[in-house]
């Protein structure tokens, strides 16, 4: 059997990134997401290799891996230290670089599309042979939804260009403590004492008429 490992998202200008893990055998399929905010002020840093790693170590344990198992991850960068961490502790031979097409692909892009979507945009039909344009029209949603910059992958250096990602441009932030975790977060609203406030790892589980398909599929 083999477990597959693939990510969406990557490249994509709103939300996080979706990593999965498929077994092509049992058709069973999970995800989990690295954090958005790996991609802003943070991101030169590069921490989201590690949070990458870390994600797949994870999923990949969830499945149990017999002996004799392969383990075929993606070639991104983005799995560059994962691969790595994976041999050390499943051996070299079972883990593999590989390019993910077919079903693994397919639920791993479903699962990005499910996620930016419960934001409230609506992705273009061929965004996967038209980046370019599908960018763009990430950033008009944007636009037209200011708020929603939160959400987006602002530390991206070439975003330097656009006034809409430029400090000055952006709506005023406030110092808050989220109501679910009590982690201090900021949120672009003047919180009140009536008004639960959400960081942005608590906040898509609390949007109102979020989406109620978990982040487990068969």
């Amino acid at each position: 059997m083999t477990v597959i490992v693939d990510d969406a998202g990557s490249g994509d200008l709103l939300y996080g990134v979706v990593v999965g893990a498929y077994r092509e055998e049992t058709g069973e399929f999970k995800y989990d997401l690295i954090n958005v905010r790996f991609y802003q002020e943070i991101f030169r840093e590069k921490e989201y290799l590690q949070e990458s790693s870390r994600i797949v170590s994870k999923l990949v344990a969830f499945f149990n891996p017999k002996s004799d198992e392969e383990i075929h991850i993606c070639q991104g960068c983005i799995f560059d230290v994962a691969a790595e961490e994976l041999r050390k502790v499943y051996g070299e031979d079972r883990v593999k670089r590989v390019r993910v097409v077919g079903e693994a692909q397919r639920l791993v892009e479903i699962a990005y599309l499910d996620e930016i979507r419960n934001l409230g945009y609506e992705p273009l039909a061929e965004r996967e042979e038209k980046r370019g344009k599908s960018f763009f029209h990430m950033m008009r949603w944007l636009k037209d939804n200011p708020d929603m910059v939160q959400c987006a992958k602002t530390g991206w250096p070439r975003l330097k260009k656009y006034n809409l990602f430029s400090k000055n441009h952006q709506e005023p932030v406030y110092a808050a403590v989220c109501s679910a975790c009590g982690c201090k977060c900021k949120v672009p609203f003047q919180p009140h004492g009536d008004r639960s406030v959400y960081c942005s790892s608590c906040w898509p589980a609390h949007r109102p008429h979020r989406n109620n398909r978990k982040k487990v599929a068969h």
